[in-house]
């Protein structure tokens, strides 16, 4: 049986490289993709050890013409994509009255703007993806935040833009289920990662999910038949807590 393919960006550490190992020990093969290429060498020599092939192309998402790249570099490596990983992004803090309207903007143009390229490059491959393996479909998974569904304050920029990706992964299935795609966003609280490094006072990295704990969804996720949607699954921390991320 032909190996799935998966996509995934912000894949050199963190969430983006316990997906692509968990996807690798699952059977996919793998086009990664970072910023940098570095940091996507170890992942990528990780993941062929479990018996993946893994593609490296490093991309900048703040450059039209790399997310063009990227998806053209899959294209040519595999043909068709059967999982596209929407999993880079960025933020800032910072309260409504004083976060500078520039960082609004940079927040925006990698965590909303990106994807909504990515995904609209990828359709075709996508589409291509679910004629050929119709038991699955073509999937997107995207990593939004459990702020955009319990937004907390000095988080409201980074909680738009993440919100604006888990209603687009729901516009994305509602249009595009007849052609066998659909699109789910999980929606994590605070994981145990470099982004999150800054609140170890206050919140250490013991109290906070795993990456593998993101990975496993995403696992679980890719194993879904094409009839079976999950459009948005927030993931969160137990205790008193729950709807703080």
């Amino acid at each position: 049986m032909e190996r799935r393919n998966a996509l995934i960006t912000g894949a050199s550490r963190g969430l983006g490289a316990a997906i692509a190992l968990g996807l690798a020990e699952a059977g996919f093969d793998l086009t990664i993709s970072a910023r940098g290429e570095p940091g996507l060498v170890s992942v990528a020599q990780a993941a062929q050890a479990l018996g993946s092939v893994v593609h490296v192309h490093a991309a900048n998402l703040r450059d039209d013409a790399d997310i063009s790249g990227l998806v053209a570099a899959h294209a040519a490596a595999f043909g068709v994509l059967d999982l596209l990983v929407v999993n880079a992004g960025m933020g800032y803090t910072g309260t409504l009255a004083e976060l500078p309207v520039a960082r609004f903007d940079t927040i925006m143009k990698i965590n909303l703007r990106a994807p909504f390229l990515l995904i609209q490059e990828a359709l075709p491959l996508l589409r291509a993806a679910a004629a050929r393996r119709t038991e699955f479909g073509g999937k997107v998974i995207a990593v939004s935040s459990l702020t955009a569904m319990a937004s907390e304050a000095g988080l409201g920029a980074y909680a738009a833009s993440k919100a604006g990706l888990a209603s687009l992964c729901q516009t994305l299935t509602i249009e595009e289920w007849a052609h066998g795609v659909s699109a789910s966003a999980i929606s994590p609280g605070y994981v145990a990662t470099d982004m999150t490094s800054h609140l170890h006072e206050s919140l250490p990295h013991a109290e906070m999910m795993t990456p593998s704990d993101v990975a496993t969804l995403v696992v679980a996720m890719s194993k879904l038949s094409a009839r079976a949607s999950v459009p948005a699954l927030p993931l969160t921390r137990p205790g008193p807590n729950i709807w703080r991320a």
